[in-house]
């Protein structure tokens, strides 16, 4: 007798093309292995074998073939006995009857979650795109509260493929918040965005702020500072541009451009302060009887009628500071008032 005939028309189940192959999908579904599998088809195949004779044929251990039959009893393949001899196997069909309906209201209702998921996702999506169509006019896309504007900031900057440009003004930055920018800074870098910053003057007394551009710096990018900034603005790889709806309170929200003729204005503004701005570990020593540009901009902004707490929120500084300044302008010009200070400034070309 063949071992095909010895197995009742199957080859060895240790190996070869099964006419049961079928059931090694079931050992997967009931989460058995295959030497169970092939344990049942023993037990109905040779219904004289005991647990020494199917071990042998399967190489596996007694023990083993002892954990299967106790695994069959349980899904209800067997009626539990102490040896194979005496093993009545159970009709697949009606043994796994139970398993099967729960596997199937299981899979039914997995179906159900999956379906009101979707609903729900394209709910939301309908409801994203529509707020963006409604703020989104003349590509104009209006941001609401803190968070979201941080958080489309975040997704523009890593987002972008070529280049970041940034006006920052405010003053120095806090440790936290530099340190909280450093990954997103570094991935950027490493992808090839070019990264260009400018900030105040101020941020050169600031050590955190300081030691932050040194280390970008040494990554690629670039840090460049000025008196003062007419806003704070991001624009991403040329083509779109995040603005504060109101200057002077960042809070009132922020505004996402993208009509290329307003971007294309903005990227100028950008490049002509980016000329005029030093970088940050460049020397910024003038004569000693000529001002700097952070003194002439503080002159510029109280010629315009600036009150000296708003020239000194424009210049990052404090208003001890900013009053300190102007206090040196004046004996250095001799002047015994500020409007004396003005009109000898402009004497005497600063201004």
């Amino acid at each position: 007798m063949t071992e095909g005939e010895k197995m009742g028309g199957f080859a060895d189940p240790c190996g070869g093309t099964r006419q049961g192959a079928g059931l090694s999908s079931l050992a997967s579904l009931i989460g058995q292995d295959e030497t169970c599998v092939d344990v049942y088809r023993l037990v109905i195949t040779q219904p004289r074998w005991g647990i020494t004779e199917i071990a042998a044929e399967l190489g596996a251990a007694e023990s083993t073939v002892r954990g299967c039959l106790d695994k069959l009893a349980e899904l209800s393949m067997l009626y539990p006995a102490k040896d194979a001899t005496d093993v009545a196997p159970i009709s697949p069909e009606v043994g796994l009857a139970s398993y099967i309906h729960r596997r199937e209201t299981e899979i039914h209702s997995q179906q159900l979650e999956l379906a009101a998921v979707r609903a729900a996702t394209a709910e939301l999506t309908a409801i994203y795109a529509s707020q963006r169509a409604r703020h989104g006019n003349a590509g104009l896309e209006q941001l609401e509260g803190v968070n979201e504007v941080r958080a489309r900031l975040s997704e523009l900057a890593r987002h972008a493929d070529t280049e970041i440009l940034a006006f920052m003004p405010g003053g120095a930055q806090s440790p936290e918040a530099l340190e909280a920018s450093r990954p997103l800074d570094e991935q950027s870098l490493a992808a090839g965005v070019k990264l260009r910053t400018i900030y105040l003057d101020s941020v050169r007394n600031d050590r955190a702020t300081t030691e932050y551009a040194r280390w970008l710096s040494e990554l690629g990018g670039e840090i460049r500072t000025t008196p003062s900034l007419p806003l704070r603005m991001l624009i991403a790889d040329r083509s779109v541009a995040l603005l504060p709806v109101s200057p002077e309170d960042t809070r009132a929200g922020a505004v996402i451009l993208r009509a290329p003729g307003v971007v294309t204005a903005l990227l100028a503004l950008f490049e002509m302060v980016w000329e005029s701005a030093a970088p940050l570990h460049g020397k910024q020593q003038p004569a000693a009887d000529e001002p700097t540009q952070q003194e002439i901009e503080l002159l510029r902004l109280l010629q315009k009628g600036h009150t000296d707490e708003v020239a000194a929120r424009k210049l990052g500084l404090s208003l001890r500071t900013t009053r300190r300044m102007m206090s040196t302008i004046s004996q250095r010009l001799g002047a015994r008032s500020r409007f004396e200070t003005g009109v000898l400034a402009e004497r005497a070309g600063w201004l």
